[in-house]
């Protein structure tokens, strides 16, 4: 599963990539490694409807009571009662900017005995930035959150040569994030496929 990604675009460049928002558009910090647990920027639809609202949420779900309440960070299994809520109801899917994630190797170097961090992402030249299809949540009585997480698929061959279970749902401008944003739960969901090995890069 992917526990590490990057995003290092400006404000700018998310309103080139993905229009006009609302929020905290002051710009943002350059965020190299962004792992579980920590804030990061999301693109979501306000509940009163209308555009986009750019915000900073926790990356974890808190997870089921059944399961310790461990926060779970990639949404695979979407028919999964637990999700079920989120992907129903299309204000409660958003947008997560990426300019790059991380998968882990399986085995660790010989020399420094540790598994080595192997970065992909979109020719940095012509698409330096993308999104995966992400849902969330409000936070508790407790203060804490809002929430997110983000859907993963298949692994795609150049993803797979590194780690074959899974990797994250890709969004391309335009059409893709119009469609997570607002289409019916199959509609949606049908994007939680591979993204095309043509169209991406080890950053390596």
């Amino acid at each position: 599963m992917c526990n590490l990604y990057s995003m290092t675009a400006t404000v700018d460049e998310l309103r080139r990539l993905f229009g006009p928002f609302d929020g905290d558009t002051a710009n943002l910090p350059r965020l190299d490694e962004i792992y579980p647990g920590h804030s990061a920027p999301v693109l979501r639809r306000p509940e009163s409807g209308g555009g986009l609202k750019l915000e900073r949420m926790t990356w974890g779900f808190p997870g089921p009571a059944a399961a310790g309440g461990r926060p779970v960070t990639n949404v695979r299994n979407l028919e999964s009662p637990f999700w079920r809520g989120a992907l129903n109801d299309p204000k409660r899917r958003c947008i997560v900017p990426v300019t790059s994630f991380c998968e882990w190797t399986a085995e660790p170097d010989p020399a420094t005995k540790r598994k080595a961090k192997i970065w992909f992402g979109l020719d940095p030249a012509a698409h330096p930035l993308f999104a995966f299809a992400g849902i969330w949540r409000p936070g508790g009585s407790d203060g804490e959150g809002p929430f997110m997480a983000f859907l993963t698929c298949a692994a795609n061959e150049l993803v797979g040569k590194v780690h074959p279970k899974a990797m994250p749902v890709m969004l391309r401008p335009g059409a893709d994030v119009e469609r997570w944003l607002s289409a019916e739960r199959a509609d949606a969901c049908a994007l939680a496929v591979p993204f095309a090995d043509a169209d991406m890069r080890r950053m390596d």
